[in-house]
């Protein structure tokens, strides 16, 4: 079909990008014209591909283009096996995902992946395959469909930066095909990779060193950034953007309405050069935006950036030429933990002057816990001027998170610990590390009750701030760590399954009680959600600050919106502490309806309140 035979609402819609992705194309690619007419022509045969029902929900969306930043707007983690067994399952337990209030449904990776090298399945295979205990494509579009009638958006992961070994384009570059070992990167001898290895960072230093793998098939070196049996893939050839945007776009068609774009700062390699957060990386994420926008404008994009927030903040682009329309929030996320583990509030002011300093319109999502370990990624030049070094902090905060401190109410696991850099990573599910598992191992109801406090605390935190807040499977009913992982041969060396353990229905089954830790949890952040959603105060348009709190194991919040101003004040201590706010005026307490006056507010240890005032 001939550009004069598109119809006029593709053509419309290309016409809108074709000058700025014809000049980023051909300005990466070196005016490779055969190249850029190919991917053109890919994008036509993905909207033609795409089914009558998603293209009217795409013209919804774009009547509504800021629909994913609404208030009401919850999001949950799973993972398929955990908590359903497959795909079919997780449609038939769908009014539980309602009844939590989840209108953002995140599905962790389930494209086909070898058992034993996937990475929690992270090394994908073949990406128009589900992993076939998971269910098939057909599933997955069905259980996407499901969530629509009910206003659930779904996510799912698209790994970019690499694919398995066992991938086709893999195994033919293996058996020696030239045109598929270029998709790689590929090299006779040691000598280029040793260059490489000057500049690049590991990021698996214990478990996976080095970012180079001998391939014995090929007789060649192969570049292996994460671990060896995920290849990277190279960009800078254009068939590897054409071919990996059209698996990305049939996943779309599938009625995926959020692409996870998987570790995209690692997508572009240079030598001499870190390989990470190169300007090629902007440019390929820029245009797989527009391939979204003029195939299926319904869809978002997810970036996993797992950086400081000036490193992350790039990756929404402009708004002249957006990139990703939702990144992670997580520095917040880690930055959280610490001041769990130091009770001492002025890093989490310092990083979240940062956040909100930014423009209103960028979206985070915010989350207590998800499937990954938590890396330390804090701002040490300003705990230098606290008076605390990197590795002995590092060090205190894993003793503490792990149990191993004189006093500590959390039980956690080192991820990836490198004793000689001190740099171990953390795992472990929100009730664990906030003491839940602690208390109910040694039958102390004092310490029960104000670990379930702490964990409220933290989610009212997340639900506090502007964004999206995302759930991670269990932490709705306080579900503690799978300790029985390390039974398991083919779990046992990633801590990370730690929290990554299979739903337990039967305590879901208490969550309507509230004198259990599930129905207490459960209850209240179904309460979050519901004062989230009525007050004006948590609009995204909402102007945010920090209020002076003059008590350093005190972090306050404040939130001002169509007449409505909120006071949110966090204690991160075990005691009671006192807030000092120089604010004069009397407020309501959301959660307990008493009248408090803003000037000195007492808040037990672990606790929070939210304070609304009306103009």
């Amino acid at each position: 079909m001939t550009r004069k035979q598109w119809e006029p609402t593709f053509a419309a819609r290309f016409a809108r990008h074709e000058d700025e992705l014809k000049w980023l194309f051909c300005e990466l690619y070196h005016n490779n014209m055969k190249a850029y007419e190919a991917f053109t022509e890919m994008l036509h045969r993905a909207w033609q591909a795409r089914p009558e029902a998603l293209r009217e929900l795409d013209r919804a969306r774009e009547a509504e283009p800021d629909w994913y930043r609404d208030q009401k707007r919850v999001g949950l983690q799973i993972y398929v096996d955990a908590f359903a067994g497959n795909l079919r399952g997780v449609r038939d337990r769908l009014d539980y995902v309602t009844e939590c209030g989840v209108n953002y449904l995140h599905l962790m990776p389930l494209l086909e992946s070898p058992a034993g090298r996937s990475d929690g399945g992270y090394a994908v295979s073949d990406f128009r395959r589900v992993q076939p205990e998971l269910g098939t494509m057909e599933d997955l579009a069905e259980l996407a469909e499901a969530c629509h009638d009910r206003g659930i958006a779904v996510c799912l992961d698209f790994v970019m930066n690499h694919t398995s070994e066992d991938h086709e384009w893999a195994r033919r570059a293996r058996a020696g095909e030239e045109a598929y070992q270029r998709r790689y990167f590929f090299y006779d001898t040691w000598d280029i990779p040793n260059a490489y290895e000057q500049t690049v960072p590991q990021v698996f230093p214990t478990t996976a060193p080095g970012n180079f793998t001998w391939c014995e098939e090929a007789g060649k070196v192969v570049m292996t950034t994460f671990y060896p049996y995920q290849w990277d893939l190279n960009y800078a050839n254009a068939d590897v953007l054409t071919d990996m945007t059209e698996n990305m776009l049939f996943l779309c068609n599938r009625g995926v309405d959020v692409i996870r774009l998987d570790a995209v700062p690692y997508i572009w390699k240079a030598l001499g050069t870190s390989c990470r957060n190169l300007p090629q990386v902007h440019t390929l994420v820029r245009m797989m935006r527009m391939a979204c926008e003029v195939v299926c404008p319904g869809t978002l994009l997810l970036g996993e950036v797992v950086m400081e927030p000036s490193r992350v903040a790039p990756y929404f682009g402009t708004p002249q030429k957006p990139e990703c329309h939702l990144l992670y929030n997580v520095t917040t996320m880690a930055t959280l933990w610490h001041t769990v583990a130091t009770k001492d509030v002025r890093l989490m002011e310092h990083q979240l002057r940062q956040v909100f300093a930014l423009p209103r319109m960028y979206t985070f999502l915010n989350y207590l816990r998800c499937h990954d370990d938590i890396g330390w990624g804090l701002d040490y030049g300003f705990l230098a001027g606290l008076g605390q070094s990197e590795i002995p902090h590092k060090r205190y905060l894993n003793d503490f998170l792990t149990g191993r401190w004189p006093g500590s109410f959390a039980l956690g696991e080192l991820y990836n610990d490198d004793p000689r850099l001190g740099d171990a990573r953390l795992c472990g599910t929100t009730a664990s590390l906030c003491g839940v598992e602690r208390a109910r191992r040694d039958g102390n109801a004092e310490a029960l009750d104000q670990a379930l406090r702490r964990d409220e605390m933290l989610h009212a935190f997340m639900f506090t701030l502007s964004g999206v807040p995302i759930l991670y499977s269990g932490d709705e009913i306080a579900r503690e760590n799978d300790n029985g992982y390390h039974a398991d041969p083919m779990k046992r060396e990633d801590s990370r399954y730690l929290h990554r353990g299979r739903m337990d229905w039967d305590k879901a089954a208490l969550r309507t009680r509230p004198d259990t830790p599930e129905g207490r949890i459960f209850q209240a952040v179904r309460r979050f959600e519901t004062l989230r959603a009525e007050h004006p105060c948590f609009s995204a348009e909402a102007d945010v600050w920090l209020p002076e709190t003059g008590n350093e194991h005190v972090l306050g919040m404040g939130r001002y919106c169509m007449g409505e101003k909120l006071l949110a004040l966090f204690n991160f201590d075990d005691e009671e502490q006192m807030a000092w706010i120089h604010d004069p005026n009397r407020y309501t307490d959301l959660l307990t309806g008493e009248e408090k006056d803003a000037g000195a507010v007492r808040i037990p240890g672990g606790g929070f309140c939210w304070l609304l005032k009306t103009f």
